[in-house]
């Protein structure tokens, strides 16, 4: 295992621990946006990620969904991104759903990606060319082939606002879970054949889970087709994305565009 996986494992799990100190205790909540709620353990585990990150890497840039943004990023060859809690809904809900979410990418590209969650104690890691594992265990992709029988993890609020209403019999399940981060890492461990969003996504929500894809044999691409690389001046990313085994990724791609 590389120091910088290592590096990022460790800070995750320290996070982890952090967040579970206020997990279905009293905190404080306040609304960044609409539906958009951040609440003291993702200002708490944001800054001890930040502080293991950087002390173990100075050179390395940093972005994050609570951070202040820098342009400094954008200069450096090697870039933290971090989600110190990605699913803060369904954290504020007492939905297991939700993980820390730690990414390092060079040149754009994520070289490393760490998922966990704290409550299951599940850990999605992956580093370039080193494979993709969940707590240990190497996992992979899956695809059925009949488009019928596929499992498609997406979003709980597209699902209550009938953006998925297109496609209802198409795919052979659409279940809704909390966190795109921690959908990707259950796409990459084979526990469904796909993720998809409708609704554009930032580069903190997905670039771990994108690594942890890859390096599981898959692909992350937009609604456009095209793969994203990281670490960008406008972190967001529209309109949408689809992420899993390549094939499944292909044939998905098609119906939701409606290129089939």
């Amino acid at each position: 295992m590389n120091s910088d996986l290592k590096i990022a494992i460790n800070a995750a799990i320290e996070a982890g621990t952090l967040i579970m100190n206020y997990y279905k205790t009293d905190y404080e909540i306040q609304d960044k946006g609409y539906h958009n709620p951040v609440t003291t353990a993702d200002y708490a585990a944001d800054t001890r990620l930040k502080e293991i990150l950087s002390e173990a890497c100075p050179e390395y840039g940093w972005l994050s969904e609570e951070t202040v943004d820098s342009a400094d990023r954008l200069s450096k060859e090697r870039v933290w991104v971090v989600d110190p809690l990605d699913g803060t809904k369904e954290f504020v809900e007492g939905v297991p759903h939700f993980v820390v979410s730690v990414a390092l990418v060079e040149n754009g590209v994520p070289i490393v990606g760490v998922l966990f969650n704290p409550v299951s104690k599940e850990l999605f890691s992956a580093s370039r060319g080193e494979g993709a594992y969940l707590n240990g265990a190497p996992i992979k992709c899956i695809s059925k082939d009949n488009v019928g029988e596929m499992v498609i993890l997406n979003s709980r609020s597209e699902t209550r606002r009938g953006l998925w209403s297109p496609f209802d019999g198409t795919f052979g399940e659409l279940r809704a879970i909390g966190s795109v981060a921690y959908k990707l890492g259950l796409t990459a461990a084979g526990q469904a054949d796909i993720f998809a969003s409708l609704r554009p996504k930032n580069e903190w929500d997905i670039c771990a889970g994108n690594c942890i894809i890859n390096e599981a044999g898959g692909k992350l691409i937009d609604l456009n087709g095209a793969s994203r690389l990281y670490n960008q001046e406008i972190t967001l990313i529209e309109p949408g994305l689809i992420a899993g085994d390549i094939n499944a990724v292909d044939k998905t791609f098609k119906i939701l565009t409606g290129n089939n």
